[in-house]
């Protein structure tokens, strides 16, 4: 039987560098968040191990080294404070550019169990784990603060420019995979991570999920792109066309923007997740897609620290509150419309606008039509 090693502390609390994207007063806000759940359910402590948690709680820290891997650490919040388990070969960059101030950092060997040198961290009595209290977490990471606020909107803004600048420079002879390519290099460029890169030329418009292949682009094509920053994720789906456009495109284009209409004034503090997927459903029905049109692809949801935080449907009771942030995603065949959006006391305010898009006002928000080239 092999004896986990025992959590190894590095001396002292560890000092964020300047350039590290967290505000003490948001983390402070959070922190107060995490000890309401633990007063509520009764316990001293929890252990989160998600990305989308770790990265919310510690405001941007990154806790990942691949992008399809689990996280490099897990972090225990009790009364005393948060100490953070992490590998060995992890432990000096993290302390030097990642962790805010405050957090006690331990390591283990890089062949260790992050879970056994937390549990022996807790002390008696087991942390909650945070699947016990998914949903209060999801809650607690809703309203989201002023600092993760501002670094939304500049994130959102870099993807929309970035869409632009791709979209504006293709041909019909321009590939998929070409065209995912430039994303990603812009993507990356502006110090996030590309989770998400889809293209489909006009030869495989009927994929609602089209990852790129070598096609051109043809006649029209769709590019969307989840891009992640300071554990952040913009959301978006740009079309570009190089020619007129049918009718029925034409026709098809504007009814999906009248179905998103619909959701956006379905989308206010107070209504519910669930209650919304109705009002979703009867959106299609409405402006001539189909009753069935829904089950075809997922229809978006809460965004922040996960592409969706959830993804709604009609047994998701969230409540929606002020400040939160959203993306929907309707869509119908050869269609689709996709923004990252914030609900503020002004209103529902667009983040992933890119003032160089073609756009036309609908219900007062600018939306995207398809870039004519």
């Amino acid at each position: 039987m092999n004896v986990p090693a025992p959590a190894t502390a590095l001396a002292g609390a560890v000092q964020a560098p300047t350039t590290l994207p967290g505000n003490p007063h948001d983390k402070a806000a959070k922190r107060q968040r995490v000890l309401d759940i633990l007063d509520a359910r009764g316990h001293d402590a929890l252990l989160l191990t998600s990305h989308t948690a770790l990265t919310w709680y510690l405001d941007g820290s990154r806790m990942h080294i691949s992008l399809a891997g689990d996280p490099i650490a897990a972090l225990l919040v009790d009364r005393r404070g948060e100490r953070l388990v992490t590998f060995n070969n992890e432990a000096e960059r993290l302390a030097a550019e990642e962790l805010p101030p405050g957090v006690e950092l331990h390591t283990v060997p890089w062949h260790g169990q992050l879970a056994d040198a937390v549990g022996a961290l807790a002390g008696p009595g087991e942390p909650l784990a945070e699947k016990a209290v998914a949903a209060e977490l999801r809650a607690a990471r809703q309203p989201m603060l002023p600092g993760e606020s501002a670094r939304y909107a500049r994130l959102c803004a870099d993807a929309a420019s970035a869409m632009t600048d791709v979209l504006s420079r293709t041909t019909p002879d321009t590939t998929e995979f070409e065209v995912a390519s430039a994303l990603a290099a812009r993507i990356v460029a502006a110090g996030a991570e590309p989770l998400v890169l889809l293209c489909n030329g006009s030869s495989r418009s009927a994929f609602r999920h089209p990852l790129a292949t070598h096609s051109p682009l043809g006649r029209r094509a769709m590019a969307v792109v989840c891009a992640r920053r300071h554990g952040l994720v913009a959301n978006l789906t740009r079309w570009v066309r190089f020619d007129a456009g049918t009718a029925e495109e034409l026709d098809a284009e504007e009814r999906i923007a009248a179905v998103e209409a619909d959701i956006f004034a379905a989308t206010v503090p107070g209504a519910r997740l669930g209650g919304i997927f109705g009002e979703i459903q009867a959106a299609y029905a409405r402006h001539g897609f189909g009753a069935d049109q829904w089950t075809l692809h997922h229809q978006g949801g809460p965004a922040g620290y996960a592409g969706r935080d959830p993804r709604a449907t009609a047994a998701t009771d969230d409540v929606v509150v002020p400040n939160q942030t959203f993306t929907w995603n309707p869509s119908g065949p050869g269609v689709k419309i996709e923004d990252t959006v914030q609900l503020t006391a002004a209103g529902t305010g667009v983040l992933t606008f890119d003032p160089r898009w073609p756009a036309a006002e609908v219900n007062g928000l600018p939306r995207p039509l398809t870039l004519q080239l």
